[in-house]
């Protein structure tokens, strides 16, 4: 009898470890999931910065971006932040697996890497009153134009300045050079295009019209290791994107705020 239900615990143990082994390895091939390193250099927001007073997560733009993309390929995405010269020899040593970092697909790089199509180009739009009749460059003449702090509309205003008498102020948030317009504290302002607009649909006593030759600033683009099939995938969900309105809801997230 002991013998028996000797037997019969040896058994149960056995079938007990074998099932459990069973349980945990398709618990791990359901948890398993395939994981993208993205690289980014997390200095420039809001594409890709860290809010301290928020966390330590790197956040912005392109984070929401690579995220969506991955997401909808069957990706999660590591983030792995380092100085920007190392973004590309890092794609070539295959350390990380692409680069969203606001990074322009110049002539030199597409030597190193592959790109996506631009995702996003910041086009330069002056904003004003209606009543203002601003509809050019030169209607700035002698006009007060607010800008974003250490944006490249800022950028854009320093370099008008140098052929146009204007006077350059800034501000923090695009709602606030919104609000400076309508309360006469500026002439105009330069925001993007897109960005811009958004803010057009919501107050029809603006206006806006885009700086001519903006359209032929540097876009920024996904970049990847030579051959790899991923620029193809991303590229392919980034149409859609572009084509549902998804891409320019995370523009008007990121850069209307």
């Amino acid at each position: 009898m002991k013998k028996i239900v000797s037997i019969s615990l040896i058994v149960c143990f056995l079938f007990g470890v074998l099932t459990a082994c069973g349980t945990k390895d398709q618990s791990a091939d359901k948890s398993d999931k395939k994981v993208l390193t993205m690289g980014t250099s997390a200095e420039y927001p809001p594409f890709e910065y860290v809010d301290t007073s928020k966390g330590e997560d790197i956040i912005g733009f392109d984070i929401d971006l690579a995220k969506a993309i991955a997401s909808k390929l069957g990706y999660e995405v590591k983030v792995q932040d380092m100085d920007f010269n190392g973004l590309i020899p890092a794609l070539e040593a295959k350390k990380i697996d692409f680069v969203l970092a606001g990074m322009t697909p110049t002539e030199k790089r597409k030597q190193s890497v592959d790109f996506s199509e631009v995702y996003y180009t910041a086009h330069h739009m002056i904003v004003s009153k209606k009543e203002s009749n601003i509809k050019s460059v030169e209607d700035l003449n002698g006009k007060t134009v607010g800008v974003q702090l250490t944006s490249i509309q800022e950028d854009k205003a320093k370099e008008l300045a140098k052929s146009i008498n204007l006077k350059i102020e800034n501000r923090n948030r695009i709602p606030e050079l919104i609000q400076d317009i309508k309360t006469g504290r500026f002439d105009a302002a330069i925001i993007e295009d897109l960005v811009a607009k958004g803010f057009l649909e919501k107050n029809k006593d603006l206006t806006g019209v885009t700086i001519a030759g903006s359209e032929e600033e540097a876009g920024s683009a996904m970049a990847f290791p030579k051959g790899s099939k991923l620029t193809e995938d991303f590229n392919n969900e980034l149409k859609k994107m572009k084509e549902n309105g998804e891409l320019d809801k995370l523009i008007v997230k990121w850069f209307g705020k």
